[in-house]
């Protein structure tokens, strides 16, 4: 696993503002629309924000471009990018040879769609946690959604909860009586309302990215699961949908 730390410049010198110090608060940033709106909320709530990426392997890294980009754009403290390799075990669509399905509708049948990267999420708060731990933060952020989703069981409230009760077990901080919070501040929003809330926020969605299997040049699909929940979250919204599709 190898880490690339991309600082970004402070907000706010807090020493020459004569303020308190903000909390800080870890975020994991993937570069798409939910992730940065969860960015804009937690530095709406006070947070002094150190974005994490997470690169494994998936299909593209288009997103991780787009991550930077938004952490520079709405202010975060600090930026890491870390490598994985999830290809390694595969099982996913978007880590294995296996097609990402298109106009399916899958995202509604009640299964676990093929898109789905086993363990992904608690992978990705593993790391999270650890980052926490190192700067002495008790709060992270993830944009998991259990309304307008995909169906992901790494998504849903009961995952989020054991994870937080997990957090406290498994780290020196925990023992030691740091009680940390997971936030899912997206969790039961519509992804019309995610929109909204975003635009309210200020968060810039022609910056993100959300396609399962973008064209070369960086088009969004049109038709992957991601790229219909997305069109359709802003057309509810009634905000104009800033992504350039291939078709």
């Amino acid at each position: 696993m190898t880490t690339h730390p991309h600082p970004t410049s402070p907000s706010h010198d807090a020493a020459s503002a004569n303020l308190d110090p903000k909390k800080p608060a870890v975020l994991l940033l993937s570069g798409g629309l939910d992730s940065a709106t969860c960015l804009a909320i937690a530095k709406s709530e006070g947070f002094d924000v150190h974005a994490l990426t997470v690169t494994y392997g998936q299909r593209h890294t288009q997103e991780v471009d787009q991550a930077r980009a938004i952490a520079r754009s709405l202010g975060a403290a600090s930026h890491r990018v870390v490598s994985l390799d999830l290809r390694a075990i595969g099982g996913s669509a978007l880590t294995d040879t296996i097609d990402v399905p298109k106009d399916d509708g899958s995202k509604s049948d009640g299964d676990v769609p093929i898109t789905y990267v086993p363990a992904r999420n608690a992978t990705f708060l593993g790391i999270a946690l650890g980052l926490a731990e190192v700067l002495g933060a008790a709060d992270i952020f993830i944009g998991v959604n259990s309304v307008d989703y995909s169906g992901y069981p790494d998504c849903r409230p009961e995952f989020i909860a054991a994870f937080e009760a997990l957090a406290d077990l498994a780290t020196r901080a925990g023992v030691e009586g740091t009680r940390f919070k997971i936030h899912a501040p997206l969790q039961r929003l519509s992804k019309a309302q995610i929109v909204q809330r975003g635009i309210a926020l200020g968060v810039d969605y022609g910056m993100t990215h959300s396609c399962y299997d973008p064209a070369e040049d960086g088009a969004a699909c049109g038709h992957c699961d991601a790229c219909q929940l997305r069109r359709a979250g802003f057309a509810s919204a009634g905000v104009a949908d800033p992504t350039r599709y291939a078709g």
